[in-house]
C-alpha cells in the first residue's frame, strides 16, 4: 500500500518529576508514539488532532514535521492549549500519572466550525489509525460523527485499525465503554487487543474469551497480546502464536504497544504476512523498552525490521 495513514488522537505536554523537585518536559501520546514510529519506518503519516495557537502547540507541529508527519489536519484553537500530564515514579520504579486535560482543544475535535477539514484529512487516508484512548476523548455526539466518517471511509476502501489501549480513567463507566468497545471492534479491520486491557473493560478475560469476543465481532485480522511476550495473530480463521525474543535489560516499557502497532502496520502494508509483521513489531518493541521515554534516538532503530533477519 502506498497511500497515507492518519493517526487520531491526543499529544500532551508531559511534566516528569526528577529528585529534587525539578521537573523535566515533554510531549506524549499513544497514537502520536505510533505515528512517530510509522514515519520513521517510511510509511506516509498524518496526524489528526486539535491543539491550542500556543508556543507549545507550535512547538509540538514542529516537532512531529522533524520527523516526517503531516500535520494539515490538526486543528488550532484560538485561546486553548493542550492537555497536560505529570508522571511521578516512586522508589520502587511504579511510576503514577497525573492528568489536566479535560478542556483539551481535541475533546471538541468533531463539533468544531473546522471539523470538515478533519474528516477530509481522515477520508483522504488509505488507513485510519485510532486507539480506546482516542474514542474517550469525545463525548457521544462526537463518537458518533466519527463513527459515521468510519463507515464512509471504510466504504470507499479505507482501512481502520484499532489499538485497545483501555484505560478506566477516561470512561465515565464501563458500561459506555463496553459499548463503544464493541461497535469498533465491529467497524474495524485490523484489531491490536490485549488481554490486560480486556481485563480491565470486562473484569475478567484470558485469550480464548478475547479471541472469541473478536471472532464474534467479526474481525478480519486481531493481534491479541498476552501477559508474557507473545501475541495470538489472527487472519482467515487461523490463529498462529508469535512469542517474542527475551530482553533482559529492560529499562522502560513506556510505548512497547505503541510502536509494536507501528511496526505491525507498515509491515502488513509491505505485504509481510500477519505472522512476520507480528515479529517485526515484537523487534520493534524489544528496542523501544531498552531505552528511556516513548520514542527511542533514531540510531537505535532495529535495522533488519522487515528483512528475513527479523524472522527466527
Amino acid at each position: 500500500m502506498t497511500g497515507t495513514v492518519a493517526c487520531l488522537g491526543e499529544c500532551m505536554m508531559e511534566l516528569v518529576a526528577r529528585p529534587g523537585g525539578t521537573l523535566t518536559r515533554g510531549f506524549g501520546g499513544d497514537t502520536l508514539n505510533t505515528a512517530v514510529y510509522l514515519a520513521r519506518l517510511g510509511v506516509p503519516t498524518a496526524y489528526v488532532s486539535a491543539l491550542g495557537d500556543d508556543t507549545f502547540s507550535d512547538e509540538m507541529i514542529a516537532s512531529w514535521q522533524a520527523e516526517g508527519i503531516q500535520t494539515d489536519g490538526v486543528l488550532r484553537v484560538p485561546g486553548r492549549l493542550p492537555g497536560l500530564y505529570m508522571i511521578q515514579t516512586d522508589d520502587t520504579g511504579e511510576r503514577r500519572f497525573f492528568y489536566w486535560r479535560d478542556s483539551a482543544p481535541v475533546r471538541q475535535v468533531f463539533a468544531l466550525p473546522e471539523t470538515p477539514l478533519v474528516e477530509a484529512a481522515l477520508l483522504a487516508a488509505d488507513t485510519i489509525y485510532l486507539s480506546g484512548i482516542s474514542l474517550s476523548l469525545f463525548g457521544d455526539a462526537g463518537r458518533e460523527r466519527l463513527f459515521a466518517l468510519l463507515g464512509r471511509a471504510r466504504s470507499g476502501g479505507t482501512r481502520v485499525v484499532f489499538d485497545g489501549n483501555f484505560r478506566p480513567r477516561g470512561w465515565p463507566d464501563l458500561p459506555l465503554a463496553r459499548a463503544v468497545y464493541d461497535r469498533i471492534y465491529a467497524c474495524s479491520d485490523i484489531v491490536l487487543a490485549s488481554v490486560e486491557d480486556d481485563m480491565l473493560l470486562y473484569g475478567e478475560s484470558d485469550a480464548d474469551i478475547l479471541l472469541s469476543r473478536l471472532r464474534a465481532a467479526r474481525v478480519p485480522e486481531s493481534v491479541v497480546k498476552l501477559a508474557h511476550p507473545a501475541c495470538h495473530v489472527v487472519h482467515a480463521a487461523e490463529a498462529v502464536l508469535v512469542s517474542a525474543e527475551p530482553v533482559s535489560d529492560v529499562v522502560d516499557t513506556t510505548a512497547a504497544g505503541d510502536s509494536f502497532a507501528a511496526a505491525y502496520v507498515a509491515a502488513r502494508r509491505a505485504g509481510l504476512s500477519p505472522e512476520a509483521s507480528a515479529r517485526a513489531g515484537h523487534r520493534l518493541a524489544g528496542a523501544v523498552v531498552r531505552h528511556r521515554g516513548a520514542i527511542i534516538p533514531r540510531d537505535a532503530m532495529p535495522a533488519t525490521l522487515f528483512t528475513p533477519e527479523a524472522a527466527p
